[in-house]
């Protein structure tokens, strides 16, 4: 682009008073909720990811320091959202910077989306996207690890989170082919340096998903199993193959089977401070499970779909938030009853974050990206059970089919219908609870109505990354 648009965030359109939880109360979506076609807003919700990504000709200006250029964006920063207080009444976090995580997230849908090219056939936002995601690994302290930059590339004061070089290697890997030549030779030599790092520290604890806890992550360890499992079988010229990689495969897929507690699949375990293996029953604090970051194991890592005891805690995740369960969300009850749609999802029941840190409160917040995470393991498992023939009902996995009316008797194509049909209700909610198709972070568990950091880029990744799965059994 020739001239240059330096962002200023909007007001939202309408508000709330500083310092309050209160949900942003706007009109709801005005077609029917059990009848919209979910893949047709697939243009909107990439549109509405997409202006969540600097060009050179797209900027960010720093909330932090306003009109000083020097802190602009660089192209390629993938923002997690634009919301920060001043802006965002309600909410004390600035949500302005680069998540090694989110971004590769989000990358990953740009890479899916088969978007134009230039004339040496590449796609020049992910061109743009490996140059930046290079500025920051150099800019990384204290380790490669690092897991949030400011806008221009430089660390933020932050956590090492080891799942980020995992995601990001993952989604360089699968962009290779749409970019150019000497941007292609910068993605070989990120991944291998992550890789390299990433070898280094795989056994040890991290911090988690939700930048939480310190300890040994189930979702860290799934994602660092896909990357080592991808780079184990890439082609792509220079790509290194150390060989370490294939004890570590094997090391991992040992650890993670380690975090089955005999009902379901613990989301953190301690460090013992000794090298000793953690014990299962020793979650890093009562209440983080059942934990989303399980299904996103399966939706961004190397677990399973059909692994029934993913299937078994995923059951548990939706039984905590529908009626009767500890976290139960009234909202999901006012979509059953009256639209058929639902359920929504949050990420543990203990959580008590909503966008304002300085006012906790328990419960009540439903994710976007969370919902579309669980629509999307459905969405998946029916592909599977479509293209083998054969429904993996057991007695682990039994009460998860049976939130979809599948049992040992479903004929699999039946079941692929369900399980698709179960996806689309939570999709759906989504979408209905949506604001004109925009998704903050999360929803109001009460009232539906959205609440948190408006616009999170990785809400609008979830629901793509959702229907491109949906797309291959519906």
């Amino acid at each position: 682009m020739s001239a240059s648009t330096t962002l200023s965030v909007m007001p939202a359109r309408t508000s709330r008073p500083t310092g309050t939880t209160q949900p942003r109360a706007t009109v709801q979506n005005s077609f029917a909720p059990g009848a919209v076609d979910l893949p047709s807003l697939v243009p909107t919700m990439f549109t509405f990811m997409f202006r969540n990504i600097a060009s050179d000709g797209f900027i960010f200006s720093d909330p932090q320091s306003p009109g000083d250029v020097s802190r602009d964006s660089r192209p390629g920063c993938i923002i997690a959202a634009p919301s920060f207080p001043a802006e965002t009444p309600g909410t004390d976090e600035d949500y302005v910077f680069n998540w090694v995580r989110d971004g590769a997230i989000t990358a990953m849908e740009v890479a899916k989306a088969i978007l134009p090219t230039d004339q040496d056939g590449s796609v020049q936002t992910l061109n743009d996207y490996v140059t930046f995601a290079n500025l920051c690994h150099s800019n990384a302290q204290p380790t490669k690890g690092h897991a949030c930059f400011a806008i221009a590339g430089d660390a933020r004061p932050w956590t090492e989170q080891n799942d980020g070089p995992a995601l990001q290697s993952i989604t360089l890997l699968a962009a290779y082919d749409q970019l150019d030549p000497s941007t292609q030779k910068v993605a070989v030599g990120l991944v291998n340096a992550n890789v390299a790092f990433l070898l280094g520290v795989y056994e040890d604890p991290t911090t988690n998903l939700w930048e939480e806890h310190t300890g040994y992550s189930f979702f860290a360890r799934s994602a660092q199993l896909r990357c080592f499992e991808e780079i184990q079988a890439s082609t792509v010229a220079g790509i290194e193959k150390p060989a370490g990689l294939q004890p570590a495969i094997d090391w991992l897929r040992q650890a993670i089977a380690g975090h089955w507690d005999g009902s379901k699949y613990v989301s953190m375990m301690a460090d013992p401070g000794n090298g000793a293996p953690p014990s299962p029953q020793d979650p890093v604090v009562a209440g983080y499970d059942p934990n989303i970051d399980i299904v996103q194991a399966a939706v961004y890592g190397a677990v399973s779909v059909t692994d029934p005891k993913l299937l078994a805690t995923a059951a548990q995740l939706r039984s905590q938030w529908e009626e009767g369960g500890i976290a139960f969300y009234p909202i999901n009850k006012v979509d059953k009853e009256q639209f058929g749609i639902g359920p929504m999802f949050g990420r543990y029941p203990g959580d008590v974050y909503d966008g304002d840190a300085a006012h906790p409160a328990l419960g009540e917040h439903p994710w976007a990206l969370s919902t579309c995470n669980v629509a999307e393991l459905h969405y998946r498992l029916a592909a599977e059970i479509a293209s083998s023939g054969t429904v993996p009902v057991d007695e682990l996995s039994a009460p998860f089919f049976a939130q979809s009316g599948i049992d040992g008797t479903t004929k699999p194509a039946a079941a692929a219908a369900a399980l698709a049909a179960t996806g689309d209700a939570m999709v759906r909610a989504v979408v209905y609870h949506s604001d004109h198709l925009e998704l903050s972070e999360q929803f109001d568990g009460t009232t539906g109505y959205e609440r948190s950091v408006r616009n999170l880029t990785w809400s609008y990744a979830a629901y793509l990354s959702a229907m491109r799965a949906r797309a291959d059994v519906v």
